[in-house]
């Protein structure tokens, strides 16, 4: 006779267990204020936003009826999963006419925004225990993919007074035989420090791979040239993409420009990771290159003025901002007269006054007792935030 083996019962889970990598991804403040705003809107609210980093210009014209017409004629497949070669080869000649260094478009690997650009950076070179070097105040992300690979994020201060620059001694300090990367942005989200080329210089001859995010070329003001990685001798992973540039924040389109040695291993990572990028939205991306230097050209002068109105009232209503912004759409603004709290006040701000802006403690310890403040936003938005703020910090 047979005797049916019966299977073992599985043993009883009380709670999910999740992956504890996952526990050191810390949440991004910045979305957690746009999120809470929203509700508030959902209820009846008015909200100026400040938090997020969302041009208030359109898309460029050509971007948008080049997606269009490829969804009209079913241009809806997988692509190469690096990105269309006609858009790689767009990218590297627009990244070496905006930089001067050859790119070469097999070293071109095109993502649905920057942040898989990062991603497939980051998977490459952390391990398990290296320190990655990352001046501060940085871009939340930065850390928080460091530490999902496992690596350990090393903040380097840099100085307000100084317009946030970079001091390559400072950088040279932190090294230890651990050291593995650095986190290079110019112009940099939340401070709109803008790199002189001969910092970048300096710091490529440290022997560290170089992961450069250089997502907000472009948006410099006052005639400041832009820095870059590029052909400066240490490897580098350079991050870069289409949502500030040309106001395409919506179509998630960004790409990753890395060194020849890393081509085939970011290749086989993106066939998994990604499969491919809508061929709609890498469509609209080769019109924005070829067509879109006058929205940028628009955006740069309209944010030029805005960043003037913003910084002038926000130091009237008593925010500490030692030096102007030079890039970027961003103004950190020190609030710790009003409370050491960041966090405690953006909230505040946000139920109180209906102003959204984001903590500092979202761009590391040396952020804290800041808010930061995005002036792509309508000219409208910006008086009457600046009206709000006065009377919610009056009190």
């Amino acid at each position: 006779m047979t005797h049916l083996r019966h299977a073992a019962t599985p043993p009883r889970v009380d709670a999910l267990a999740l992956a504890s990598r996952v526990e050191v991804v810390e949440a991004f403040l910045a979305m957690e204020v746009f999120e809470r705003a929203v509700a508030l809107e959902q209820s009846g609210r008015s909200i100026c936003h400040f938090e997020v980093g969302e041009p208030d210009f359109p898309a460029p014209e050509a971007a948008v009826e080049a997606a269009r017409h490829a969804l009209a004629v079913a241009d809806t497949r997988y692509s190469d999963s690096r990105g269309l070669l006609e858009l790689r080869e767009a990218i590297a000649r627009d990244k070496q006419r905006r930089c001067g260094s050859p790119v070469d478009p097999e070293d071109v690997f095109v993502t649905p925004g920057t942040s898989p650009a990062m991603l497939l950076a980051f998977s490459c070179l952390v391990r398990p225990g290296d320190e990655v070097i990352v001046p501060a105040p940085h871009y939340p992300c930065y850390p928080n993919f460091i530490r999902f690979f496992g690596g350990i994020p090393v903040p380097v201060p840099c100085d307000p007074g100084d317009g946030f620059a970079i001091d390559p001694e400072r950088i040279r300090r932190a090294l230890t035989p651990r050291s593995r990367a650095l986190v290079l942005a110019s112009p940099a989200n939340p401070t709109g420090a803008i790199q002189s080329q001969a910092v970048y210089d300096e710091l490529s001859h440290l022997g560290l791979p170089i992961v450069s995010d250089e997502i907000y070329d472009g948006l410099q003001y006052d005639g400041e040239p832009g820095a870059t990685a590029l052909g400066r001798g240490a490897p580098a992973f350079v991050l870069d993409g289409f949502s500030k540039r040309y106001a395409m924040t919506g179509f998630r389109l960004g790409y990753l420009i890395a060194p020849g040695e890393a081509r085939r291993r970011l290749h086989v990572l993106a066939q998994n990771f990604l499969i491919s990028v809508s061929s709609f939205v890498q469509r609209a991306g080769i019109a924005a290159i070829e067509s879109g230097e006058p929205t940028l050209r628009a955006m740069r002068a309209a944010y030029e003025r805005r960043r003037g109105v913003l910084v002038d009232g926000l130091r009237d209503i008593g925010f500490d901002i030692p030096v102007l912004p030079r890039g970027a759409f961003y103004v950190l603004a020190g609030a710790r007269r009003f409370d050491e709290d960041s966090r405690r006040l953006a909230f505040r701000l946000l139920d109180e006054a209906g102003v959204a802006a984001t903590p500092g403690a979202d761009f590391g310890e040396y952020a804290e007792g800041s808010l930061r403040f995005c002036y792509a936003v309508a000219d409208s938005t910006i008086s009457m935030g600046l009206e709000r703020l006065a009377r919610a910090l009056a009190r």
